[in-house]
């Protein structure tokens, strides 16, 4: 049995082997974008999963400020989440900084430090300008040229999170979910704490989600976000789906990568498919399967299939207890959601095989080589290596290449 769609490295860099020559790796690419609502050009990286490539599939998306700094270890976070089952793959929409201060601030102000040193910011208080930005440009770029589902979620970090707090504020309609990550909520006089109250007064439905988290950052950062965070849960919006999480032991630049694991895990909180806590097995049929992410698509607001590894999991599971029936029943099924997978084909020719199908499984592992070939996957050569030693097995000649 060989590995399923196993995810390969996500750094930028190139890997010499003793035998062959250096290949690079690359998590994504830089698109250039001239702002007319900015009056500058503006840099996009955007980070497509792998499985973009080798499919028609559509991607909710999220997008980051400060992207230089976020890209590479949130790609790998959502990366490790979707392969486990826990969240659907992402388009990741990375903006590089020109002007922090000017983009990420919702008013013009200069910060106090906790010393009481006062920073001037005489650029500061652009930051519906840049939600312009994304809503005008940046948003209809990326819709317009990938695969996207209707799903966005946007995180920032510490004025990014400020900037966060004020586009969930201001514009509610914009982004499906937002992550504060460290946000500096005492900006201005803690401006958007009072915008929050109001924000909240009379909301009687929100279907959004939004999650917030500090680390042990000192009073200055911490105390407005406990009150920020009383704000949120004396909301009675119908919909509203909010979180908060305190990291005693990061500061306020480790906290990011631990935010965006819990952030992503809560917005798609009912994504997972329930398990049984002593054998982590699926327990449940193929409709339960269905019933639960017609559920989630319900929530969530787009189409969301039962994801190709997450069936193609147990199904192994079953082939692993000897249950060829039930094992083929998900193995067909993945086959019939996802045609253009190769790997759906192998991993069904490894349920016939079992079942003692074996002219089946032939023709289903050959399939998976034939399209692993055609795509590109990595796991062609291994398809086809499935399909050479079936062939020999049944004592069938090799056809010609």
């Amino acid at each position: 049995m060989n590995p399923k769609r196993l995810l390969g490295a996500f750094i930028l860099l190139s890997v010499s082997t003793i035998t062959q020559a250096a290949t690079p790796i690359t998590i994504g690419e830089t698109v250039k974008i001239p702002s007319k609502v900015m009056g500058e050009e503006r840099t996009l990286l955007i980070s497509l999963p792998e499985a973009y490539a080798r499919a028609n599939t559509r991607f909710p998306v999220l997008y980051l400020t400060d992207g230089d700094a976020h890209l590479m270890h949130t790609r790998g976070t959502i990366a490790f989440l979707a392969r486990n089952g826990l969240m659907p793959d992402m388009i990741v929409v990375a903006v590089t900084n020109t002007d922090r201060a000017r983009d990420l601030t919702p008013s013009r102000s200069d910060m106090t430090r906790p010393d009481g040193a006062v920073v001037k910011l005489p650029t500061s208080g652009g930051a519906d300008r840049f939600l312009d930005f994304f809503e005008k440009e940046a948003i209809p770029y990326v819709e317009t040229n990938y695969r996207t589902l209707p799903f966005r979620v946007f995180s920032g970090h510490s004025f990014g999170g400020l900037f966060a707090i004020h586009a969930f504020l201001t514009r509610p309609d914009l982004f499906n979910a937002v992550v504060s990550v460290s946000p500096t909520i005492f900006w201005d006089a803690d401006l958007e704490l009072k915008r929050a109250r109001t924000f909240f007064a009379d909301r009687k439905a929100l279907k959004r989600t939004f999650f917030m988290t500090v680390g042990k950052e000192g009073a200055q950062m911490e105390n407005p976000f406990e009150v920020f965070r009383g704000v949120l849960a004396s909301n009675a919006a119908a919909g509203f789906r909010w979180g908060s999480m305190t990291f005693p032991d990061e500061d306020h630049g480790s906290v990011v990568l631990r935010s965006h694991y819990y952030a992503l895990k809560k917005v798609f909180e009912d994504w997972r498919l329930p398990r049984d806590p002593e054998s982590g097995d699926y327990k449940g049929s193929l409709e339960d399967m269905k019933k639960h992410y017609a559920a989630a698509s319900e929530r969530l607001g787009f189409a969301v299939l039962p994801p190709e590894p997450v069936v193609n999991g147990i199904g192994y599971q079953a082939l692993q207890k000897k249950d060829t029936v039930r094992a083929l029943e998900f193995f067909h099924y993945n086959v019939a959601t996802y045609p253009e997978s190769a790997n759906v084909y192998d991993s069904l020719g490894d349920g016939l095989e079992a079942a003692g199908k074996l002219d089946e499984a032939l023709a289903s592992f050959t399939k998976a080589a034939n399209a692993g070939e055609k795509s590109g996957d990595p796991n062609a050569e291994a398809f086809r290596k499935n399909a050479d030693r079936l062939r020999e097995k049944l004592g069938k000649a090799t056809p010609p290449k």
